[in-house]
This record gives structure tokens, C-alpha cells and sequence, in this order.
């Protein structure tokens, strides 16, 4: 218990600098996700757990060249990490392929149940009240117009998130259901699909 706590503040002062979106307040959400799932799919908990803290160790913002090799780097320094408390060869090698490859961008499926659970609880963070919220705060970091004039609900042309905020929804956002390895994280991801359907309705109304 003593050690988990130093692991946390040490994760705290470490990503004191991440983007808002991947912030320590980002890594606990997703530590609460995974502690869950973790608990109805029967997993290894300290290994999920220590996956969680420190799955973004390394971010970079989404405009940097760099981001794409964040859940990279993240887990070289998680195993680095991970020595100093004690965690067995074998132990490091489950977490930090978790964290490997956990991410949306390198379109992997892990291998290990705790690598499945980090990746759906990551992404639940990405849907509902807080995935919109953590979707706007990128938006307006990278300085994004909010939707396309001629077709904000990309009916007529393939989503460009690097061009309007609102087509992230429909490139990525609203398809993480059917993306979800574990039957726990598919439940909780129909609740968030349905707030983020329900925003997508009234924004419609409003413009």
C-alpha cells in the first residue's frame, strides 16, 4: 500500500506537465476504469494498476511529431520505474506491453487480459461527459475550428480531426464501442455513446 502510494506521486509530479487531455487528473480516471473492469474480468489488479499510473508517463501533444511514439517511450520509462518497486522481470514485461500498446493510433489488440483492460479503460476516457470535454480542450489547444460550415456531421465526406473538432466524434469517438475487448468496458461504453449521441443532437439543433 505504502509503495503504491509513493507510485502515485511519483506518476503525479512526472506528468505535471502533460496537455490537459493526458493530464494526472487523465491517469486517475483511467486508474478508477481500470480498477473496475479489472475487478468483474478477474485480473491481475497490481499489474493493471501499475499499467494505469503510468500508461502516460510520455505524452506528447497531438501536434508534436513525437506523439505517435508516446505509449512507446511511456513504456520504456514505465520499466525503468518499475524496478525501483520491486516488480519481477516477468511482471514488467505484462505491464509495459500493456502500455505499448494500449494506444488508438498503433491499432493493436494486447495479448495479455491486463493489456485489453488498460486499453478499454483508457478509452472510456475518451466517451462520454469527459471525452467531450477532453475532446474540445485538444480542439482549442491545437487551435480548431469547431465543425466544417458545409457538413459538420460529415455525412458527405470522410472526418478531418486535424481540421474540425467535431469530426473527431465521427472518426474515432463513436466507433470505440465495438472496439472494446472486455464485456464490462462494451456496458459502460453504450452509457457514454449515448451522451455523447444525445450532445450531438442538441449541438445539431443549435447551429
Amino acid at each position: 500500500m505504502r509503495s503504491a502510494k509513493k507510485l502515485i506521486a511519483q506518476v503525479r509530479k512526472q506528468t505535471a506537465k502533460n496537455d490537459v487531455a493526458h493530464d494526472f487528473g487523465h491517469i486517475m480516471r483511467v486508474y478508477k476504469n481500470a480498477q473496475k473492469i479489472a475487478k468483474k474480468e478477474k485480473a491481475n489488479m497490481k499489474l493493471v494498476l501499475a499499467a494505469a499510473l503510468l500508461h502516460d508517463i510520455v505524452s506528447y501533444p497531438k501536434s508534436d511529431s513525437r506523439s505517435r511514439t508516446s505509449s512507446i517511450l511511456s513504456a520504456k520509462e514505465a520499466a525503468k520505474i518499475l524496478q525501483g518497486y520491486g516488480y519481477s522481470a516477468d511482471e514488467i514485461k505484462i505491464v509495459t506491453e500493456a502500455i505499448r500498446d494500449h494506444s488508438f493510433s498503433r491499432g493493436i489488440t494486447p495479448q495479455t487480459l491486463e493489456g485489453k483492460i488498460l486499453q478499454d479503460a483508457d478509452r472510456l476516457d475518451s466517451m462520454g461527459a469527459m471525452g467531450i470535454a477532453r475532446t474540445f480542450s485538444v480542439g482549442g489547444a491545437e487551435k480548431r475550428i469547431f465543425h466544417s460550415n458545409k457538413d459538420p456531421f460529415c455525412k458527405f465526406r470522410l472526418p478531418d480531426d486535424t481540421k474540425w473538432t467535431l469530426d473527431h466524434f465521427y472518426k474515432k469517438l463513436l466507433l470505440l464501442e465495438k472496439k472494446m475487448n472486455t464485456k464490462t468496458a462494451k456496458e459502460e461504453a453504450r452509457l457514454r455513446i449515448r451522451i455523447m449521441n444525445e450532445f450531438l443532437r442538441e449541438f445539431r439543433r443549435e447551429i
